[in-house]
């Protein structure tokens, strides 16, 4: 879709500027007038580096997409059509990327398209369950419902992301912030005073013996160290793009001493949520399941959808394989058995979600409590280890004048 640069006038004569996407110039002056805009300058920039430059900062984010989820279910629930409707969102997104995409949709739909293969064509947005959600609500004639269970959730979804970054926030500002310290303190304090201590001729401690052969061999191999960090780096985000190294981290997360429990609530809510929005919207359990394996978010639990859907396609109620795994919850099975025998899938699903949801958003307010602690301990113990290996040896030379 094409992206104009306006300049207009308003109808208190002050000069706006702008950015507007639309077919032609023509449509975009016809909806500038509708804002009781007067053009004066409008010129086709898609192609130009500046544009470029502001589509590839402006990424489409999470909150851009629970905005629109949100705002297009309002407007299709008010039996708004669907191309009016994104029309309107593409003038009140403000984010130019999605601006952009939302147009392209809204073209296709207007060309004849469905929704859901307009949405389809744009994978690393919308995702399968978006997309899948989008399509059984327009079989259905049930868009608008659809609609609200994708707002809904969409919004609890970035509002857990939300809680976890903002509680890892405080831990990893200080870790890095200490790890910054030491390197300082090894690559240009510590060589100051070790030609004073050694000078001396004194006997130093162990400790402070360990602390100065550090500082000694950052300063001489410094661009090794870098190199190594670096071709560490690369290795493993390497090796996590294979299918063995992704298993191994996703098994790592959830075996994590005091993280684990958290990474297993989160998909544990991740898959009741999403498996209950799809049955919701009339998806069938098995292509549900489908889908949701793609976009649980780790390995193991994908495998046992997975090996749930060939029970469920042998014969086999849904409960059966996660009764025989130890990574699913004794009560998860169990509730899941009675929601298929009393045909209340959808609603025990719902259930398991507010429980995880509760109990993730409760090891989480327990975890920023207890970080506190625990990086008080982690600096008290490299204030210590700085004293006894450097300030110690100084005082005791000191003490001898």
């Amino acid at each position: 879709m094409p992206i104009y640069s306006y300049q207009a006038d308003s109808a208190t004569g002050r000069t706006k500027r702008g950015l507007a996407v639309g077919l032609s110039e023509g449509e975009v002056i016809f909806k500038l007038r509708k804002k009781e805009l007067a053009v004066t300058a409008i010129k086709d920039v898609t192609n130009e580096p500046l544009s470029r430059f502001l589509r590839l900062i402006s990424p489409i984010k999470s909150r851009d997409l629970v905005i629109f989820a949100r705002q297009f279910s309002v407007m299709i629930s008010a039996n708004v059509p669907v191309v009016e409707s994104l029309l309107v969102l593409v003038d009140q997104t403000g984010n130019l990327t999605l601006k952009n995409m939302i147009a392209e949709i809204a073209f296709d739909v207007d060309s004849g398209s469905f929704l859901s293969d307009a949405l389809s064509k744009h994978p690393r947005v919308f995702s399968e369950l978006f997309v899948n959600i989008v399509r059984s609500g327009e079989t259905s004639g049930r868009l608008d419902e659809v609609l609200n269970y994708l707002a809904d959730e969409m919004e609890s979804n970035y509002d857990m992301i939300a809680k976890i970054r903002g509680a890892m926030i405080y831990p990893a500002f200080i870790i890095t912030a200490l790890f910054g310290v030491g390197i300082v303190l090894m690559v240009y304090v510590i060589p100051n005073l070790t030609v004073i201590l050694l000078e001396t001729g004194a006997d130093l401690p162990f400790s402070t013996r360990i602390v100065i052969a550090t500082s000694d061999f950052l300063v001489s191999y410094f661009w090794l160290v870098i190199i190594v960090f670096v071709a560490a780096v690369l290795g493993i985000r390497l090796y996590l793009k294979t299918y063995a190294g992704r298993r191994q981290w996703d098994l790592l997360k959830i075996k994590l001493p005091i993280f684990g429990k958290l990474f297993q609530y989160i998909y544990l809510m991740r898959f009741s949520r999403s498996l209950s929005t799809l049955l919701k919207g009339g998806v069938t359990i098995t292509r549900s399941l489908e889908i949701v394996a793609a976009v649980v978010g780790n390995t193991i639990y994908r495998e046992l959808i997975l090996e749930t859907l060939e029970s469920i396609n042998d014969g086999n109620p849904l409960a059966t394989v996660f009764e025989a795994s130890d990574r699913m919850p004794r009560m998860v099975p169990q509730m899941i058995a009675v929601g298929e025998k009393t045909g209340k899938i959808d609603s025990v699903l719902d259930r398991l979600t507010a429980f995880y949801t509760r109990e993730s958003g409760n090891m989480l307010d327990n975890l920023s409590k207890l970080m506190e602690p625990i990086i008080m301990v982690i600096m008290g113990i490299g204030v210590g280890i700085m004293v006894a290996a450097v300030l110690l040896p100084m005082y005791n030379l000191a003490s001898q004048f």
